[in-house]
Parts: C-alpha cells; sequence; structure tokens
C-alpha cells in the first residue's frame, strides 16, 4: 500500500499538471519539478525601452552596472574551504565501504549543496532586481573555459559561476516582458 508523501508546496499550482520530475540529491533529499499549463498566451514584448543598465561580470566585483554601481562579491567557495577540507579530510581517513565513510560522505555533500544554495540564493536575488529595476540588461559575454586556463583564477571563476547568472537573468527577463 502507497504512503501519503509530505510536500512543502511553496507556491499554488495553477492549471493543468503536464509532467512532474522528481530527483533525489546526494544528501538525500527529494525534488520535485511540476510543470503546469495555465492558458494564459504570452504577453507582447514592450516596444519602448527606457531603462537600459549594462554589466561588467567580474572578480573583485561580482558585477559593475553602467551606472556605476557595483555589487560585492561574496567568494562562496573561500568561505566554506576550512569546512570543507575538514570534512573531505575524515571522508579519506575512512574505510572504504564503511557506515561511517557513508555518513562523511554525507557530510562532505552536504557542505557541497549548501555552498551551491547560497550561489543559487545570491544569483536569484541579484538577477531579480537588476530585472525588476530595468527593461533592458546588456552583460558582456565571457569565454569562462579560456579564463579556467589560468590555474590561479580558475577556482574563483569556476566559484563565480557567470554562466548560470545569465542565464537566470535571462529567464528572468523573460517572463518579465
Amino acid at each position: 500500500m502507497a504512503q501519503p508523501i509530505h510536500a512543502n508546496i511553496h507556491c499554488e499550482i495553477v492549471g493543468k499538471v503536464k509532467s512532474i520530475t522528481v530527483s533525489l540529491s546526494k544528501t538525500g533529499k527529494y525534488y520535485a519539478v511540476i510543470l503546469s499549463d495555465d492558458g494564459v498566451d504570452v504577453p507582447e514584448p514592450v516596444q519602448t525601452i527606457e531603462a537600459v543598465t549594462g554589466i561588467d561580470l567580474g572578480l573583485s566585483h561580482y558585477a559593475i552596472q553602467s551606472n556605476g554601481e557595483k555589487v560585492a562579491y561574496p567568494r562562496f567557495i573561500k568561505r566554506a574551504e576550512a569546512n570543507l577540507r575538514c570534512k573531505q579530510r575524515q571522508l579519506a581517513r575512512k574505510e572504504k565501504g564503511s557506515a561511517n565513510r557513508a555518513k562523511a560522505r554525507l557530510l562532505v555533500a552536504k557542505c557541497h549543496e549548501k555552498t551551491t544554495n547560497a550561489r543559487a540564493d545570491f544569483q536569484h536575488k541579484l538577477s531579480r532586481t537588476l530585472v525588476d529595476e530595468n527593461q533592458a540588461v546588456i552583460v558582456e559575454t565571457l569565454k569562462s573555459a579560456n579564463m579556467m586556463k589560468n590555474r590561479r583564477l580558475a577556482k574563483h571563476i569556476a566559484d563565480a559561476l557567470w554562466h548560470g547568472f545569465v542565464e537566470k537573468l535571462e529567464y528572468k527577463a523573460k517572463e518579465q516582458e
């Protein structure tokens, strides 16, 4: 007999449910993505653009807007580095296949997940404010794969995750139209 599943639904499901995708994270948490059709047509894009900003992405400051406003770069990896190093050393000392190794692996995964969630939260909040304040946002194109070849900056460039930020900015701008 199937048991009920307790879910934390953070927004109301509107319209006909098209599909549900359930995924399991490395830390043992289940996530469900529900795709629904609300029946609302896509709105026509705005024809006149009045508020435009350009963004320069970087490492000293995460984003510098064309009006001179700078957004500080919260160094997520740098903050979590000491804790992560400690957890990874503990994992390395455990015997392969043991229950204690599985517990230590879970602690390392939780540390990575916390860093990933903090980065995503920062990017979502920043992209939302930029889209709300401006009708058009112009972002420089960066070849981060080429920049990653610099071994001194590779870790910080990977931590910045500029591509993920641009994707969040793009879908929110399309949604805003």
